[in-house]
């Protein structure tokens, strides 16, 4: 009987995490809809990351526009306070914070060189770097995985991050597990099971940058942010399934 149970379980998972993938994706109806283009819901759910280097206030100066390839509105990250690259003092963050979770979140890049980020538990930075094919560029699981370039669109078109995370793992207040990620990039395969290691680029990046140099990750969930580089970088679409996995595996 157990292994029915599991079966069912590992059957419900497949289902949840490959019903949709890539640019278009429609969120199951158990997802959490973070971002549907309107300001309501930018209000409603994100609010600036208050960091070390918050030069931002409410309301969020993200600017709703039309969509510049389909119909509809997006959210340009390119708020006033965050210009000349100036990361960390208007990045939004959501008010609701998460542990393991599938999310899906599309961004376009207007001009080249756009640069953004998204963050996973306002930790782990998914690079939104037009540009850069390093293991700093577009679609690295940033400084811990080779990007995965060859899947970008490109500037001028709409690209999408499909993931699923598993957060760190603790006991007694010790990490006993790292945090792990797998990736589509435009429905393709990225990431599979990456490991990360800490959180890069210091206090100003986001949650725990300022422990022990990014290693001094904390046993606490954290809201999916997206960054504010001074670039033209637009978002739509995001929804978010909260998980619980209990094995070590988050490939889909």
């Amino acid at each position: 009987m157990k292994s029915i149970f599991t079966a069912i379980g590992l059957f419900c998972f497949v289902v949840l995490t490959q019903a949709q993938l890539g640019v278009g994706a429609k969120a199951p109806k158990n997802a959490k809809i973070l971002f549907d283009g309107t300001q309501a819901m930018l209000d409603q759910n994100w609010t600036y990351w208050n960091g070390p280097r918050l030069a931002a206030s409410l309301p969020i100066k993200w600017n709703i526009q039309k969509d510049p390839v389909d119909k509809g509105t997006v959210v340009n990250s390119n708020d006033p306070a965050g210009a000349g690259g100036k990361y960390g003092a208007a990045d939004i963050v959501t008010k609701e914070e998460f542990k393991d979770f599938r999310l899906h979140v599309e961004f376009f890049i207007a001009e080249p060189g756009g640069n953004s980020g998204v963050y996973l538990q306002n930790r782990y930075e998914i690079q939104v770097l037009d540009g850069d094919s390093t293991s700093h560029g577009m679609g690295a699981v940033i400084n811990e995985s080779k990007s995965p370039y060859v899947h970008y669109n490109g500037v001028g078109k709409w690209n999408a991050y499909d993931i699923v995370f598993r957060a760190a793992r603790f006991t007694d207040g010790k990490k006993v597990e790292s945090p792990m990620v797998s990736m589509y990039f435009n429905g393709k395969k990225a990431h599979t099971n990456q490991m990360i290691s800490q959180v890069w680029g210091g206090p100003n990046s986001g949650q725990d940058g300022g422990n022990e140099g990014g290693k001094g990750i904390t046993d606490r969930p954290g809201g999916i942010k997206l960054q504010a580089e001074g670039h033209n970088v637009m978002y739509r679409n995001i929804w978010l399934v909260p998980l619980d996995l209990k094995k070590a595996d988050t490939d889909f």
